[in-house]
């Protein structure tokens, strides 16, 4: 797998400095929890969902969670678990038949799946019946996770994995419970999901954020000219969440992007946020006003918040969402100068040095963690060449 792989090698040359890296699940966590990228979800009832996981993968999606929760009634939860029997049988066999066809090698990457269960409970019986084709299966997504909810998810992950036989099963804990929302509850309730996924370290691949449930407790719903940094009250538990449990001194855990709603035209309150400088300039002004109709503007500048608040990755909900997502990601040249510059080795003794921009002052001390994150963040979305702004990444890969 690898980030832009859907589009063709001569464009890739074009648009990147540094093309994304391949990486595989057998990458290492680190690597990997960077690269998921937009994690588009799909309700795991789907009829077509072996045929669907392959489309996407093709439209440049790498990673995916198939929900037995929210996104489907209680009543389909049994439903829902044999389809996924079934649909994973339907990837194992392509998978076989494309090794057969490499004479042993070479099969087609899916994306890294993940399966957003209910309870503990099911994450061995799925594993179990799943069987052979769990190979498929990159890990599990726990719902409403907090400590002693979450210490049984993380234990029923690790005996799945031993009684498999499995390399390697992740957890993706998803934090949207009230005690988090709550002031009152909210330091011990951080605290106790700390411990917890401190303890199982090298499982958990990246923290969720279910910021739907966090507003449900107030009754609200972000409009689609509003990002979740503009309600203040779910903006202060993202803030809180970062400042505990994703820090940069060895002890943090990536955490991702809340989801973005929306994704049909709706009347407007507020004037269009995307603006329209970057897309005269590149004259493609039919691009902008297709986002604006699809409702991305706000994604885009929510994305741009995520990134700045210390987020990385992206719940999403519609395919159109990925691109953009990924787009926004890639290290633009300038970032990958700065950082390039603040980690060099006859630098580690600190300092400061105009950047090669000359726009700004690079601090190595300060400014290390945030370099080596850039670094990382280059070695799975590329880098982006000097004259290639979003605009075109988005022009060469957006599905709408």
């Amino acid at each position: 797998m690898r980030h832009f792989g859907h589009i063709t090698p001569t464009v890739r040359k074009e648009l990147f400095h540094q093309e994304p890296a391949d990486f595989t699940l057998a990458s290492p966590a680190r690597t990997l929890a960077a690269a998921l990228g937009a994690t588009l979800y799909s309700p795991a009832t789907r009829p077509r969902l072996a045929a669907d996981i392959r489309k996407q993968a093709g439209r440049g999606v790498v990673s995916m969670v198939l929900c037995l929760e929210d996104s489907i009634s209680d009543s389909d939860v049994v439903d829902g678990e044999e389809n996924l029997v079934r649909q994973f049988a339907v990837l194992d066999a392509e998978r076989d038949a494309a090794d057969h066809e490499a004479e042993g090698g070479g099969a087609e990457e899916v994306p890294l799946l993940f399966i957003r269960v209910r309870t503990p409970e099911q994450i061995p019986d799925l594993v179990r019946r799943l069987g052979r084709s769990a190979r498929n299966l990159a890990g599990f997504v726990l719902p409403k996770f907090a400590e002693t909810r979450g210490t049984a998810f993380l234990d029923a992950v690790a005996h799945a994995e031993a009684v498999s036989g499995l390399p390697r099963l992740y957890a993706m804990p998803v934090l949207e419970t009230p005690e988090l929302l709550h002031l009152e509850t909210r330091a011990a309730a951080l605290a106790g999901i700390s411990r917890t996924v401190g303890r199982h370290r090298e499982r958990v691949l990246a923290l969720r954020l279910g910021v739907t449930d966090f507003c449900s407790v107030y009754g609200l719903r972000r409009t689609p000219d509003m990002t979740a940094y503009d309600v203040q009250i779910v903006a202060g538990v993202i803030a809180d969440v970062v400042n505990v449990l994703s820090r940069a001194d060895g002890t943090g855990f990536t955490v991702t992007g809340p989801v973005w709603e929306y994704f049909r035209s709706q009347q407007r309150l507020f004037k269009p946020q995307l603006r329209r400088s970057p897309f005269l300039e590149e004259g493609v002004e039919e691009l902008r006003t297709a986002l604006i109709e699809h409702d991305l503007d706000g994604l885009l500048r929510e994305v741009e918040l995520d990134r700045a608040n210390g987020l990385l990755g992206k719940t999403c909900i519609h395919p159109a969402h990925v691109t953009p997502v990924h787009a926004l990601s890639v290290v633009s040249h300038e970032e990958f100068s700065d950082a390039q510059d603040i980690l060099r080795p006859e630098r580690d003794g600190g300092g400061v040095m105009r950047s090669a921009y000359t726009n700004k002052m690079n601090e190595v001390k300060p400014h290390r963690a945030w370099a080596e994150r850039t670094m990382l963040r280059a070695e799975v979305f590329g880098v982006a060449r000097e004259e290639v702004g979003f605009v075109d990444l988005l022009t060469a890969g957006l599905q709408l």
